[in-house]
């Protein structure tokens, strides 16, 4: 249990101001956390979505522009740190078949600074994995000894973030635990994923629902627990040099899932392939499992919100956030 774990603690969170890590920051505000949020330098001093915290969580928070590319940078953020979530990453899937180097860069050198950071001044890492590395299940549910496979640059570049995670432990004892999420969904996600995709272009009123493929199996896990998993790997002793999945551990194919947000929102949309949104079919991942026994026996965690009440309360933001959203682009 994290419970209390995080009192007074200085707490550093990379890619604080995306959708998990806003979530993230604004549990540890509330957890008693110091918290520091590196967030990407913009020239309009921009907070992605810790602008949508509360007013009284945002405030106790230390916002620093940054990049974890820069090795000074990161070095300067953590200094003083007890706890180090490192979220910072590119995540588009589609868009690291435009720009792998990109990825390369962010995902992997950045990794590689955080981690030298917390060596040089003695903080506890959470390094953040994805599901994505397994590539297409050889078996389900999907345990920690499942081989990686790198069927995407995205993908290709988080396992080797993961790596770089693994040897800082492994040659220099740093107190390092990786955290590998499943498909984690929710409000304040981007158009980018799945959910918010149909969810944008029903709530606008579409009467065609342009998708990808309908086929692919995913473990859809509502934000919340997957940041309890957070919070549990962060606070535990027994984590430490461990990778620990966190997911639902329910599978439900895409095709399925639009039913489901159908019935939940009580909206019906055409469906229409758009062959923009089709992944290459070797590098299409086609199930995703959770088996996440491995993180409730070390660290106690385990899923709370169903798959239909999460729909539900991310429709809800949705519906109340369209002028966020741009339902007739498709957001790579």
């Amino acid at each position: 249990m994290s419970e209390g774990f995080y009192r007074g603690k200085r707490v550093v969170v990379t890619g604080a101001s995306g959708f998990i890590g806003s979530h993230l920051v604004e549990a540890l505000v509330r957890e008693g956390a110091r918290v520091r949020a590196l967030v990407r330098y913009t020239s309009g001093s921009r907070r992605g979505h810790l602008d949508r915290l509360p007013e009284d969580v945002l405030a106790q928070v230390e916002v620093v522009p940054g990049n974890v590319e820069d090795a000074g940078a990161v070095r300067s953020l953590v200094r003083g740190a007890d706890v180090v979530f490192h979220l910072a990453a590119l995540i588009g899937i589609p868009y690291s078949y435009v720009a792998p180097q990109q990825y390369v860069a962010t995902n992997v050198q950045g990794t590689l600074n955080v981690l030298e950071a917390a060596r040089e001044h003695g903080a506890r890492v959470v390094h953040t994995s994805t599901s994505e590395t397994y590539g297409t299940a050889r078996y389900t549910p999907i345990d920690e000894a499942h081989p990686l496979t790198g069927q995407s640059p995205y993908s290709a570049t988080k396992i080797g973030a993961d790596k770089l995670a693994e040897s800082y432990h492994l040659s220099f004892g740093l107190e390092v635990a990786t955290i590998r999420p499943f498909n984690t969904y929710g409000p304040r996600q981007s158009s980018r994923a799945i959910i918010p995709s149909v969810m944008q272009q029903l709530a606008a009123g579409s009467a065609a629902l342009r998708i990808g493929s309908t086929a692919p199996v995913r473990d859809l896990n509502f934000v919340t627990d997957t940041v309890a998993g957070f919070l549990l790997v962060g606070s535990s002793a027994r984590a430490v040099g461990q990778t620990l999945n966190v997911g639902s551990g329910r599978a439900i194919s895409i095709g399925d899932l639009v039913r489901l947000i159908f019935e939940v929102t009580g909206k019906r949309a055409e469906l229409v392939t758009d062959d923009a949104r089709v992944r290459p079919d070797a590098s299409e991942v086609m199930v995703l499992l959770a088996d996440f026994r491995r993180a409730a026996e070390l660290v106690g965690y385990a899923p709370r919100v169903p798959l239909e009440e999460g729909l539900a309360r991310t429709y809800a933001y949705v519906e109340r956030h369209l002028t966020d959203y741009r339902p007739r682009e498709y957001a790579i």
